[in-house]
């Protein structure tokens, strides 16, 4: 299994709203599999992965690589991750998370293990939350030279247009300022 896309997929759970069911189904929408099996109560226990999640994402943006491991090593204590042999292509055996009785579940262990992929073959440090003001999504960053600092190329625009207009208008303010200082 491509485990990054285990790891993206936990970064788009942590930014998902999922108040209910509906809100489920639609963050799974490219599962069907799994979205007509979606109940309140795999919502109530994403939802507290979410704020149990969140630290992790936030400690790898301080660079706290040791809240890191110890984040993620309790998260995969208190939900324990079956991984199995996958064998449906026999050329291209490969891992998944075996299948649990609940969706939730099976999120969870997706995105625990992927997570604890990422950081074990790129580095503690390479998870992130945005640094587009007002936004909190997260991210995963596998750009070669861990440049990723934002959630969204929509983001990353709207955070560059306000520095060059931010920019103008500092050029602006300092061009009268100038032209003021010359008349007198």
């Amino acid at each position: 299994m491509d485990f990054l896309r285990y790891a993206e997929g936990s970064a788009g759970l942590l930014n998902a709203e999922l108040a209910d069911v509906a809100d489920l189904v639609r963050h799974l929408a490219d599962r069907p599999e799994l979205s007509e099996r979606a109940t309140d109560r795999d919502c109530m226990l994403l939802r507290r992965l979410q704020r149990e999640l969140r630290p992790v994402f936030e400690a790898s943006e301080a660079s706290d690589a040791a809240a890191v491991v110890a984040g993620l090593n309790e998260l995969m204590a208190r939900y324990p991750i079956t991984p199995r042999i996958s064998d449906h292509d026999p050329s291209a055996l490969h891992l998944h998370v075996a299948a649990t009785s609940s969706v939730a579940e099976l999120l969870v262990g997706e995105s625990l293990l992927g997570l604890a992929s990422v950081v074990c073959e790129l580095g503690p440090t390479r998870l992130g939350v945005c640094s587009a003001a007002p936004c909190t999504n997260v991210y995963v960053d596998t750009s070669p030279n861990q440049s990723r600092r934002y959630c969204s190329e929509r983001c990353s625009s709207r955070a560059n247009v306000a520095a060059y207009r931010a920019r103008q208008r500092k050029i602006g303010a300092g061009g009268a300022s100038a032209a003021a200082g010359a008349v007198v």
